[in-house]
Parts: structure tokens; sequence; C-alpha cells
């Protein structure tokens, strides 16, 4: 089973973008809303090597970054990849 976390905040409107992406594809995920959870953004400042913006993506472990980067992730195959090694 594929496992996608996505750290959010409720007025980002990427967020909603890359949840609705995600919905559309078949995806469940995971949200872990920093702006409720401070202690969360450290960890996804950890994981994302310090990128502090959000949406961050994470499919199966593995960073795919924010929304422009999970719809090039579609485009390349690379989200297949990811969803494959993981299903």
């Amino acid at each position: 089973m594929n496992r996608v976390e996505i750290y959010t905040t409720a007025i980002c409107p990427y967020c909603v973008a890359a949840k609705q992406f995600l919905k559309q594809r078949g995806l469940p995920y995971e949200e872990v809303r920093v702006d409720t959870e401070p202690a969360r953004r450290e960890e996804m400042l950890a994981r994302s090597a310090g990128r502090r913006t959000v949406p961050q993506i994470f499919v199966n472990g593995e960073h795919v970054g924010g929304f422009d980067d999970l719809v090039a992730a579609e485009r390349s195959g690379r989200l297949r990849e990811l969803t494959e090694t993981g299903a």
C-alpha cells in the first residue's frame, strides 16, 4: 500500500490543489497540518532539506516536493514509479 504524506496549512491554495490532484488519482494521503501542530513543521524542515513552503509531499518516504514538483513527477512518470514501488 502506498503511503502519501502531505504537510499543509489551512490557507494554502497549493495545498488544496495538491490534495485534489492526489484524490483524482486515487492516492489516499495523510495530511499533516503544520499550522496547528508547530512541532511537525520542524519535522517537515528536516525531511525536506530545509524547504519552508507548503505543501511538502512525500510518497513512500521519498520527498517529491511541492505542488509544482508533484505535477512534474506525474508528467515525467516518476510519480507512477514511486507508487509502483509501494503498491
